[in-house]
């Protein structure tokens, strides 16, 4: 499937949650972007195409998103998220590979770090689910009333997850991407897949992690979205704080989706701190 501005996964690989979806851009150290939800791997398709000029760029669909496996019964789970990173990594055959995690993808990198043993370079963490409490009131109420949500007519449902969406950037987004976020979750299949997800997400994934933030060893960028509206921009000076050594970036006049308001500043932002070498870093 190609997306707009060109965007398609041609690699498949099966996982322990089902295929997973996959591309690979550029030559140099490698570097895997992880999404959140509720986006896919084109949220990254402007920052993987900088960082390709000088890194070979891992992204992937998570299992239940994009065009990624999804099937009745499948964990996506943050913690089940987290297996599967590690299981892509060894099955790319990376040794200790750059990393950036958007929403989920945050707590889902850091997973793989410090609960599955997966040895990262260096890590970027944008707008980050790790903190708790992170449950947004749109999460909440679809896990109160899944059965409500589950029956609800199509059309309807995807009203909501429209409108949702509308709220995940400070300005609008182009129609190609709105509809790239918003295809994947259209129908009775993608309905059913949106609400397995949102069902999945427990806070417990991310407070295992949160307790072991201090034994993070490597170097570690938060970057946030300066109006990010389902994760106060507080949380990214919070969260560096519990990381050893690391520092925090806001990303004026953005979003939660704040690789899609502002794509070539965050590719710059990451771009620079990926090529970073641990001499430059203590100067």
């Amino acid at each position: 499937m190609v997306l707009g501005d060109g965007w398609r996964l041609g690699g498949r690989v099966q996982t322990d949650a089902g295929e997973v979806a996959y591309g690979v851009l550029g030559e140099g150290p490698s570097v895997v972007l992880v999404h959140g939800t509720p986006s896919r791997s084109h949220i990254w398709r402007g920052v993987a195409r900088r960082l390709a000029e000088r890194h070979e760029v891992y992204v992937y669909d998570l299992p239940g998103f994009g065009e990624s496996g999804r099937y009745e019964g499948q964990d996506v789970s943050i913690a089940a998220q987290g297996r599967v990173l590690a299981e892509l990594v060894e099955r790319w055959g990376l040794e200790e590979p750059a990393v950036a995690g958007h929403d989920i993808g945050g707590g889902i990198v850091l997973r793989a770090h410090l609960l599955e043993g997966v040895g990262f370079r260096k890590i970027s963490l944008l707008d980050a689910v790790v903190l708790t409490p992170w449950g947004t009131p749109a999460l909440r109420h679809v896990r109160e009333h899944l059965g409500a949500y589950r029956t609800m007519p199509a059309g309807v449902f995807e009203a909501y997850v429209a409108a949702h969406l509308e709220e995940a950037t400070r300005r609008p987004m182009d129609g190609e991407a709105f509809e790239a976020y918003l295809s994947q979750w259209r129908g009775p299949e993608g309905q059913a897949a949106y609400l397995r997800k949102d069902g999945a997400l427990v806070e417990r994934d991310t407070a295992e992690v949160e307790r072991l933030l201090g034994n993070v060893r490597v170097p570690v960028l938060v970057v946030w979205g300066g109006e990010d509206a389902w994760l106060h921009p507080s949380q990214a000076e919070t969260l560096a704080q519990k990381i050893p050594g690391a520092e925090s970036r806001l990303v004026a006049g953005t979003g939660h989706f704040v690789m899609e308001d502002a794509p070539e500043r965050v590719a710059g932002i990451l771009a620079g701190f990926f090529a970073e070498t641990p001499r430059d870093a203590a100067l």
